[in-house]
């Protein structure tokens, strides 16, 4: 049965393959119109040649259908049109004992009968007429009294039960069949190596491989396609060897092609042994078995094997050294290797591949260490590495890239890394002392690639730093400025902060090594929390004018990152508490908010016990002015004549300041009494004591010739000048006198108003940088100054004194011993029973965000708490200490 279609018209036509001239034509939009067609026309058929095929069906009730039909003699149209037409004959004759039993209709030779194009095939009226007749029924016997004259009297027959009969029929197979097919076979194989393959018949081809099988001669078949295409190889190998200079892999890669492309052929052909013997048999396949083949007679060749080798390995080595080669051509025969297995790719090129690499970089990176500084050789071996990277996306497997990466940086960088880090004059040191941020940079990504490499990098960064940096805390010469000190460490603080974002990748590790580094040399100085309040203090006093906001914020983090890393910082709150008061005494802070957000800032670093008196101080200094507001209020005759400002303080919250004796004039001391009743007479059980020393004034003066200024001065400055409004010359012992302020501040106070330059509105006899207590005092009349106002300020030093910095020392450990006991009662009261050694690491722990605290202090107060009866010592042993409630 010969089946078409047709684009145009969509239609299908069926031919019924006999000697009838007829045909039909069936619309595929009707498919059951279609199955009717077929019917009739097989029906019609059928009954033409009812009465002699009925005599003959009831003298063979064995009747074999196959004969009838035998699909290897008829072409595969005509057979499936015999198959449907001589099955329709038995059902219509229903002859009795008739044995019906499937063809050998295998499902490849269905499919290639199949129409192309045809999508959906299986669901057509046609494919269920072959799939029934493909089907069958198996040894089937069925029996009726008579033949049927239409299709209306089959569906009418009284239906019965089918019965299995024994298959009688015996098949005879030609001797030399298996031989003569074969010779078909392998003439084509030879056909398809010579690339002589047009001529051949592949469906005739495959039929013939497919009968062999089929017929127990699969074996046979194996074993001549292996012999057949083993012959052929061993003579392209033999062309391949004959092969000289660069056309010895254009001619192996010639070859592999013809192979691949014969083979595939072939296994198009033995495809039915592919899935059925081999299969069964456990052997390699046919497509396996051909690549295997090429492997050993052509790659493994011994005069091929090592000369492809060198061959590729020397043009690895040209394009290392500059050359220019076919990158395709290399391609498509490490693509061979890979095809061949990842076995094959390894072992007969891949492991050889890496030794001859790992021998180059070893003899080159020796060469460049020698001649090139630090960063040129990284500059050397990056470009190594990317060459490398790029070699395996053009030519190599994927795999490949860890392995050959891995060896250059063996070669290149661990095993060198040490030199390079430490090369003098070009290697890390050089590179963060200059600011080589490319070359660091560089160092990082390459050095990362090794086991350790950052490890050495951090290490040897870690150590200069702490060099560094020891040398910038303890010399004395860069000690004297304080502000200079804090901003030398912020410079190299964003110096490293710049560094380790820009070339170290923001890389934890390193950010943790540069903090301690930070933090071991600034408590190197002991003098380091007072120079950071210092800093402050002169930020905050005239550093941030005119200073936008975010850059204010930006200045107060940079030393909030100082103050993290003091172990005092404790000793930093007592230096800040007293430059803070100043600078809200004398109202010379630049702004509220600045102060107020770095109270903020240290107030989420250390809690809220460290800012309280802090944030106290800004409250009295809130309540001074209501309080001055009410004191104008109930006294209007102040209103003319001299104005007194006064801050009430709260002693808790503020500095502790020695009570210094001054004798105020008449004017103001009038004034203070008469503030001191009011107050006392709103607030009660309260105690004033006045803070001369931290007082402010402002006076006016008239020099000679009539000129008049105003004068910000201190509180003992006014006493000082006050005195002359009586006198034209005084001594030192009188003003000493008169004011009874102590000498050491008097000398001060004196110095500012006699020896500052532009701010001499007294001389001094004789003329001198410091006051002597022969020295007389007298108006200088001839003080001029552009400024109406003008600012005297007291000469103090920036730094304190050593009395004064022993002061505040002791000041500083009595407070710490309270907190040490308040620490050892919490832990013994949690633990109850505990060691000497596990409290002092559990005191040293909870106190270290304030201080460190000192173990010999630790036992100190340990033994206080003991006398007081909130410890008591083990009886057994004497190192273990029990809380007593």
């Amino acid at each position: 049965m010969n089946l078409m279609t047709q684009s145009k018209e969509s239609d299908s036509y069926l031919d019924t393959g006999d000697d009838a001239s007829s045909s039909i034509k069936a619309s595929t939009r009707d498919p059951s119109m279609l199955s009717e067609l077929i019917a009739k026309r097989s029906f019609r058929a059928s009954q033409n040649l009812s009465n002699q095929t009925s005599t003959v069906l009831k003298q063979r009730p064995a009747f074999n259908l196959a004969s009838k039909v035998d699909e290897a003699a008829i072409p595969g149209e005509r057979f499936l049109g015999i198959l449907m037409l001589e099955s329709k004959k038995l059902m219509n004759l229903k002859a009795p004992n008739t044995l019906i039993y499937r063809s050998r209709l295998s499902e490849e030779r269905v499919n290639r009968i199949k129409p192309r194009g045809s999508r959906n095939w299986g669901q057509s009226p046609i494919s269920s007429i072959y799939r029934f007749f493909f089907l069958g029924f198996d040894y089937c016997n069925c029996s009726d009294s008579g033949p049927s004259s239409s299709p209306a009297a089959m569906s009418n027959q009284k239906k019965r039960n089918f019965q299995i009969e024994a298959f009688k029929h015996r098949v005879v197979v030609d001797p030399k069949y298996a031989d003569k097919t074969w010779q078909i076979l392998e003439r084509a194989i030879h056909q398809i190596y010579n690339q002589d393959a047009s001529g051949l018949s592949f469906e005739e081809l495959y039929r013939n491989a497919y009968n062999m099988v089929l017929h127990k001669f699969g074996e046979k078949l194996y074993t001549g396609f292996i012999a057949t295409m083993t012959g052929h190889l061993k003579e392209k190998a033999r062309l391949i060897e004959a092969a000289q200079g660069g056309a010895f892999l254009e001619e192996l890669n010639k070859k592999w092609n013809e192979h691949n492309k014969a083979l595939e052929m072939i296994r198009d052909i033995l495809m039915y042994m592919d899935r059925t013997y081999i299969e069964s048999t456990k052997k390699p396949h046919v497509h396996p078995m051909g690549l295997s083949l090429w492997r050993d007679n052509v790659v493994h060749s011994p005069k091929i094997h090592t000369r492809l080798l060198n061959t590729l390995l020397d043009l690895v080595y040209k394009e290392r050294t500059g050359e220019v080669i076919d990158r395709g051509l290399v391609r498509n025969v490490t693509k061979m290797f890979m095809d061949l297995g990842e076995s094959v790719y390894q072992d007969d090129f891949e492991k050889p591949f890496l030794e001859a690499s790992s021998e180059f970089y070893k003899v080159e990176s020796q060469e460049f260490i020698e001649s090139c500084d630090c960063g040129d050789y990284l500059k050397k071996a990056e470009k190594r590495l990317t060459e490398e990277i790029d070699r395996v996306g053009h030519y190599l497997d994927a795999k490949s890239e860890d392995k050959i990466t891995s060896v250059v940086e063996r070669e290149m960088i661990a095993n060198h890394m040490q030199r390079l880090v430490h090369m003098e004059n070009s290697g890390l040191v050089n590179m963060l002392l200059n600011d080589k941020y490319e070359d660091l940079g560089r160092m990082y990504s390459l050095f990362r690639r090794v086991t350790n490499g950052l490890a050495t990098v951090r290490d040897v960064m870690t150590l200069h730093l702490r060099e560094m940096g020891k040398q910038l805390v303890t010399d004395p010469e860069k000690s004297k400025d304080p502000v200079e000190f804090v901003q030398r460490l912020l410079d190299e603080r964003d110096k490293y902060d710049k560094i380790i974002s820009t070339a170290f990748g923001n890389d934890k590790t390193f950010q943790n090594a540069s903090n301690s580094s930070f933090e071991y040399f600034i408590n190197l100085n002991t003098r380091s929390p007072e120079f950071i309040s210092l800093f402050v203090d002169d930020k905050l006093r005239k550093g941030l004018k005119g200073i936008a906001d975010v850059d204010v914020e930006v200045i107060l983090d940079k030393v909030m990152m100082l103050f993290r890393y003091l172990q005092e910082k404790d000793v930093f709150e007592k230096y800040y508490k007293q430059h803070l008061a100043k600078r809200l005494l004398s109202g010379k802070t630049v702004s509220d908010d600045a102060e107020k957000s770095l109270i903020v800032k240290l107030k989420t670093e250390c809690g809220y016990q460290f800012t309280s008196k802090l944030e106290g101080m800004f409250t009295d200094m809130k309540t001074s002015e209501d309080t001055m507001r009410g004191f104008y209020g109930s006294h209007p005759e102040l209103s003319e004549g001299p104005t007194l400002t006064v801050q009430v303080l709260t002693t808790g919250s503020w500095p502790t300041q020695p009570a210094v004796p001054c004798n105020l004039p008449a004017e103001v001391s009038v004034l203070c009494e008469k503030f001191r009743s009011y107050y006392l007479g709103t607030h009660t059980g309260r105690r004033l004591s006045w803070q001369t020393n931290m007082g402010t004034a402002d006076i006016k003066a008239v020099f000679g010739k009539g000129q008049k200024h105003e004068l910000n001065v201190s509180t003992f400055q006014m006493c000082v000048l006050m005195l002359f409004n009586n006198s034209d010359r005084l001594s030192y012992k009188e003003i000493e006198q008169a004011t009874e302020i102590p000498a050491p501040e008097l000398k001060r106070c004196l110095q500012s108003l006699a020896c500052v330059k532009g701010k001499n509105v007294i001389k001094k006899e004789p003329m001198s940088k410091d006051i002597g207590e022969d020295d007389l005092f007298v108006v200088n009349d001839k003080f001029t100054s552009k400024f109406y106002k003008v600012k005297i300020g007291t000469v103090v030093a920036q730094k304190e004194t050593e009395p004064e910095k022993q002061e505040t020392r002791q000041r500083v450990e009595e407070d710490r011993k309270p907190q040490i006991e308040a620490a050892i009662v919490r832990i013994m009261k949690s633990r109850k029973i505990l060691d000497h050694n596990n409290i002092i690491a559990e005191v040293t722990k909870q106190l270290q965000p304030r201080f460190l605290a000192n173990p010999t202090e630790i036992k100190k107060r340990i033994e206080s708490l003991i006398e007081r009866d909130f410890l008591e010592r083990d009886n057994t042993d004497r190192k273990l200490y029990r809380y007593l409630a």
